[in-house]
């Protein structure tokens, strides 16, 4: 929540802060100054450079502040680590009471450091010592540390002179702590904002296991060759599935016939995400790659199916009003009117459904695959190498982004009459 609240506050900030800006070095308000476009008009907007890169670079600012990265010249509060202390309350079965401190000294996940020395106490209840890890928890035994600890009826009442019971932890200085169902009491040392490397790493963390994975490859394959199987899968899963769903499209959207024996077909299969197919896919065609590919094919088909019926239904009539007047034939209205018109919708069913086929590229992978990104990944987390996770992950944006542009740039100058009358 606290991320999310810091973005929304940089996204007003810039947005504000670049209106400002271009306001102050705009020329004089004449009247070509104050010529615009109207508004609501979709095929006029486009992107504000200057905000993608914002939009960016905030991204890794919030990123490396809440993992304490070298790149970010602020960070959110860390976890603490240190000495700290805490007093607790003990009572015996015969009700005597009497306090002592426990002295924690708090270290970084796999750092060795020294023992804490405590002092002596003169009463039952004795000083004791605690090594703790930051992000973690630790039980401290003082029951066995105190005399008579192992007594029936002894319990500690009190921490910091506030009452505590199983399920009811009680604040300290530099953390928080809890009782078990046993009486034994549990400290955890204050986490901050940060996350844990294991959780979440810093993006240089990421970086470097790029270059190191890029060098020597991950597990017997090469980057490239885990990306390049991947690219090759969606791919042709994709084209598979626009071979056969735009040409079924069209069927939908000019004939009754096919219109109506298709449409349960398509309207059953359309919202069954492509991850419950998975173990009919294993069962009917193996796990080998015929397997991901039809997995793949599944994902698109129904997407590219239904923006071609809706291209075709997207037709403005006095085009094929007007077509017909000047003697076309069907064919020739098919060819010269209904297919260039439909292609604004095909292009935007297409980008929608190559996006979901590299969604589904990771659940594809995990058919006994060997080698790709979606592997990659899921091997990774076996292990909790977070990292190598993170670094696919952005790989398959990074890559699934320069096809969307790359289809952009298709669209715009195989479709260039798309927003026009």
């Amino acid at each position: 929540m606290t991320i999310a609240l810091i973005y929304i506050a940089l996204f007003l900030l810039a947005f504000f802060a670049v209106r400002l800006i271009r306001r102050a070095m705009a020329p004089t308000r004449d009247f070509l100054s104050l010529k615009t476009v109207t508004f609501g008009d979709e095929s006029a907007v486009r992107p504000d450079r200057w905000a993608s890169v914002i939009s960016v670079v905030a991204i890794f600012l919030i990123w490396g502040a809440f993992t304490g990265s070298v790149i970010t010249p602020f960070h959110a509060p860390g976890p603490f680590v240190g000495d700290t202390e805490f007093t607790y309350t003990a009572e015996t079965p015969d009700g005597r009471r009497d306090d002592a401190t426990v002295f924690v000294r708090v270290h970084r996940v796999g750092e060795e450091v020294e023992d804490i020395q405590a002092a002596l106490d003169d009463g039952f209840a004795r000083n004791d010592t605690a090594k703790i890890a930051a992000w973690r928890s630790g039980l401290v035994r003082v029951n066995r540390n105190d005399e008579g600890g192992d007594a029936e009826g002894y319990r500690v009442i009190a921490v910091d002179g506030q009452g505590i019971a199983p399920g009811s932890p009680v604040r300290v200085a530099d953390g928080r702590v809890a009782m078990t169902p046993k009486g034994t009491l549990n400290f955890t040392p204050a986490k901050g904002w940060q996350m844990e490397k294991i959780w979440l790493p810093a993006p240089e963390d990421v970086a470097t296991r790029l270059v190191e994975i890029a060098s020597e490859g991950y597990r017997n394959f090469t980057l490239l060759e885990h990306l390049g199987w991947s690219l090759f899968r969606v791919v042709l899963g994709f084209l598979i599935g626009a071979a056969v769903g735009i040409p079924l499209g069209y069927a939908m959207g000019l004939s009754d016939w096919f219109r109506g024996w298709f449409d349960p077909i398509v309207e059953f299969m359309r919202p069954v995400p492509p991850l419950a197919l998975i173990p009919l896919v294993i069962i009917w065609f193996g796990i080998d790659e015929t397997g991901k590919i039809v997995l793949l094919f599944l994902a698109s088909l129904w997407i590219m199916t239904i923006s071609a019926r809706a291209g075709v239904s997207g037709v403005n009539i006095s085009k094929i009003h007007a077509a017909y007047s000047l003697g076309a034939s069907k064919w020739q209205i098919l060819r010269h009117v209904i297919i260039p018109n439909s292609l604004p919708e095909i292009f935007t069913g297409a980008r929608v459904a190559m996006g979901v086929c590299w969604g589904t590229v990771v659940a594809a992978e995990l058919v006994a695959a060997e080698k790709g990104a979606g592997q990659m990944i899921v091997a990774a987390s076996k292990f909790q190498l977070t990292d190598i996770v993170i670094m696919g992950i952005v790989l398959i944006g990074i890559i699934g982004y320069g096809i969307d542009i790359l289809m952009r740039k298709a669209e715009s100058w195989l479709v260039p009459w798309k927003g026009r009358s």
